[in-house]
């Protein structure tokens, strides 16, 4: 093109960039199920085809068909050895499309994982897999590079550490905002354009979640506060479904009106994202062609914020069960909800419970995976038909961010206040193995989330009026098999607001007394989990088909030398009830997990304690 895409930015001169690539293949005929990105192999005529078209309509960047080709996102797909492969194939295609009449950047999107300290995936595993698709398109013979769709401002930031470890190519880096202006966690606009500029990028931007209103309002608040080049790739309005397949209804002559404005607001870059075609960049060719972008005056303000103080309740201030750790030894017993709508055993057995003097009933959420009555639901019921607190075990599994915050208002809102935070069993576990799994975070991040509503905002920062109050447990299990791993993720459960641990059940004493060591600093209130074996077919099917379960041989000896029965059940109790004995100066509480809904076993164990 001449002059370097570097040098086209120093001339305050405006360039178009193509619209959705998504959207054209989509319109093609290429289902949504399928990975885009492979097509760079199958079928490179179809996406060398998307490339032309958007150059016809005045395209001065063409973007690669490579938005999802990391190693996340094309394993689901058997694609991962060929990453690399797929990342040339997409810059070569659009480098054959563009020759010299354009400049290529080089796409790369989000991992599609939440990564720590949201999620389980570290920042070095992040940064290691945009380098190597950095690296591939690098190799490939790209002018720039675009990082785009990102929510999480950490990520972008791996991403943007990667391309540097790679070359010294300029690197537009964009960001998507909600209707309320802020990234899905929360970031304004104004420091999202502030850490991008300092972290090195040569453009800062904003592209897809909203149309061009939305877009319109965030770019001017970058724009108020930075003087670096922008850039603006809205969707085409929000998707409607439209005689089965997904449209967007924002018209060219719309979408070009909004271009105006965004180059009267400082942008240098501008072009389309989802739902957006080759008429959408046409119009945009048109409606920009003589305009300059506006230079804006930064402004500089110092406001005098009132400080307000959150005063977060202490766990005594948040349940009785709270309040009890730490005075008492505590007892809690699992219930699993029924498998179908009727839940009057499960009442009748927690009043025995409660005139036991329990202190409280632990309620799984799914448990193996299974199909259940939800567990809010049954939680809700037990404290007000029984009076009996309840520990409500909440998982990742099902739901995705939005969901679980809605859940956990919506529980603090029906009273219930104690929680326990798991990962929760993968469905191919369950008797629905081919169910999708969301897991948009771990049980790390989703203490994170319970804790921020504890603090009084949302996980995307906004303030929710009123605190809540939520008492934080998390699980923990001693005989991991990667101990190390096991108390690396306790530390960071603990340091992101749990508030107590329950533990898979314990047989072995000495891995309780590991696994207390370990976290000895924190002093946190453990429950140790106490499962009464019913037979040795029952401790055999644990041990070697359960995950997290591990029962030594000596206790499933003593099982096998009982076998079944009435005598199995016996033994059963006495390991249980030497186990109970052995932990009860060690922890604040146990927490058992009575076999088939036997609550009278559960109760028969604690008979120890009086």
């Amino acid at each position: 093109m001449g002059k370097s895409f570097r040098e086209h930015l120093e001339q305050d001169e405006v360039l178009v960039c193509d619209g959705a690539m998504g959207t054209m293949l989509y319109s093609k005929g290429i289902y949504i199920n399928r990975c885009f990105d492979e097509l760079n192999l199958s079928n490179p005529v179809m996406v060398k085809d998307v490339h032309l078209d958007y150059l016809k309509s005045g395209a001065d960047i063409i973007e690669t068909n490579t938005f999802g080709a990391n190693w996340f996102k094309l394993e689901p797909h058997g694609l991962e050895g060929r990453l690399y492969e797929i990342n040339f194939q997409g810059v070569k295609i659009a480098r054959e499309a563009a020759g010299d009449k354009a400049f290529v950047a080089g796409s790369i999107g989000p991992l599609g994982r939440p990564i720590e300290p949201i999620g389980h995936l570290s920042q070095e595993e992040a940064r290691q897999a945009f380098y190597d698709q950095a690296k591939a398109q690098f190799e490939g013979g790209v002018d720039l590079f675009i990082l785009e769709t990102f929510k999480d401002i950490n990520e972008i930031h791996q991403a943007l550490l990667a391309v540097k470890d790679v070359c010294d190519l300029p690197v537009i880096a964009q960001m998507a905002f909600t209707d309320e202006g802020k990234t899905a966690y929360g970031v304004s606009p104004e420091e999202v354009v502030r850490k991008l500029e300092g972290w090195g990028a040569d453009v800062v931007g904003i592209n897809c979640s909203t149309g061009p209103e939305g877009v319109w309002k965030a770019i001017q608040e970058m724009a108020r506060v930075s003087d670096i080049p922008l850039s603006a790739q809205p969707n085409a309005g929000f998707p409607q479904l439209v005689q089965g397949r997904l449209l967007y209804l924002a018209s060219p002559e719309y979408f070009a009106e909004y271009a105006k404005r965004f180059i009267q607001s400082g942008v240098r870059i501008v072009g389309g994202c989802c739902g957006t075609t080759p008429a959408h960049i046409r119009a945009i060719r048109t409606a920009v062609k003589a305009l300059r972008p506006s230079r804006q005056l930064v402004e500089v303000k110092v406001v005098e914020v009132e400080e307000k103080v959150l005063q977060v309740k202490k766990p005594a201030e948040k349940s009785k069960l709270g309040e009890k750790l730490g005075k008492k030894f505590v007892v809690s017993i699992e219930m699993n909800p029924p498998r179908g709508p009727d839940f009057s055993k499960v009442v009748e057995g927690a009043r025995r419970i409660k005139v036991a003097g329990v202190d409280a009933v632990n309620i799984p959420d799914g448990p193996r995976a299974s199909a259940r009555m939800s567990p809010l639901a049954l939680a809700t019921i037990l404290e007000s038909k029984v009076g009996i607190e309840t520990i409500l075990h909440y998982t990742c599994r099902d739901r995705n961010i939005l969901g679980m915050q809605s859940d956990l208002l919506g529980a603090h809102a029906l009273g219930l206040r104690n929680i326990l935070i798991v990962t929760g069993d993968p469905p191919k576990l369950g008797d629905y193995p081919t169910a999708t799994a969301v897991f948009d975070v771990d049980s790390i991040g989703l203490v994170r989330i319970a804790n921020n509503l504890n603090n009084g905002t949302d996980l995307a920062g906004n303030p929710i009026g009123a605190a809540t109050s939520f008492h934080i447990g998390v699980g923990a299990n001693p005989g991991a098999i990667s101990f190390e791993e096991e108390i690396s993720r306790l530390k960071q459960k603990i340091e992101a607001g749990a508030e107590y641990i329950l533990t898979q059940p314990v047989f072995d004493i000495k891995l309780l007394e590991k696994l207390l060591d370990g976290i000895k600093e924190y002093k946190i209130p453990v429950l140790a989990g106490i499962l009464p074996l019913v037979s040795y077919r029952n401790a055999e099917f644990l041990h070697n088909e359960v995950p997290g379960m591990s029962i030594p041989k000596t206790v499933r000896d003593r099982m096998q030398r009982a076998d079944s029965g009435e005598e199995a059940k016996k033994v059963g109790v006495q390991i249980a009830q030497e186990v109970l004995q052995e932990v009860k100066n060690m922890v604040q509480g146990v927490y058992l997990m009575p076999p088939f809904g036997r609550y009278e076993v559960a109760l028969e164990v604690v008979e120890v304690l009086k």
